[in-house]
């Protein structure tokens, strides 16, 4: 590869690392062509790239970007996967991915600022998706106001039942 092919995959990357919300790095050692083709076709589902990369390149592009943090785990052969939406659907994938072939390790990512070790990507993994969230947030906000009319709506009904009630006893004194 020539000097100005490199520079200009460094800068790509580099715009990629930038822009995306979390990066997962795997080793992908011992997938076949087919395995990984079809790891791609899963990812790009959830609109997740899934590169393998040069670990020098990886390096050099991850330079003033949060993946900086796990540059320690750009040894060996490694793929990295970036999310420039969802951080969620990343390591559903790839741990469902991992534990149906145990060849594909995951070994760290970094969302946020924050290093992920493979017990937190898998963590990760089992919260629900973003449109899940959203929706029980809104059913969480939507729950408060329904509350507080059939609360508004019971008050003259509990009202009416102190006055007969009120009635009764002075009618029965």
């Amino acid at each position: 590869m020539k000097l100005d092919e490199k520079k200009q995959i460094t800068k790509d990357l580099h715009e990629k690392l930038s822009k995306s919300k979390v990066v997962i790095v795997t080793d992908y050692k011992g997938l076949d062509v087919a395995m990984i083709n079809d790891l791609r076709k899963k990812l790009r589902e959830f609109e997740i790239e899934f590169m393998v990369v040069k670990n020098s390149l990886l390096i050099r592009a991850s330079q003033e970007t949060d993946a900086i943090l796990i540059q320690d785990y750009f040894k060996g052969p490694s793929a990295v996967a970036l999310s420039y939406d969802d951080p969620v659907s990343p390591a559903k994938v790839l741990t469902k991915f991992a534990e149906d072939n145990d060849r594909l390790e995951i070994k760290a990512g970094v969302m946020d600022g924050k290093v992920l070790d493979a017990a937190a990507i898998k963590a990760l993994s089992f919260l629900p998706s973003r449109e899940v969230l959203l929706g029980q947030l809104l059913s969480v906000m939507n729950a408060v106001p329904t509350a507080f009319v059939r609360a508004m709506n019971d008050l003259p009904k509990r009202l009416l039942n102190v006055l007969v009630a009120v009635k009764d006893q002075k009618e029965a004194a």
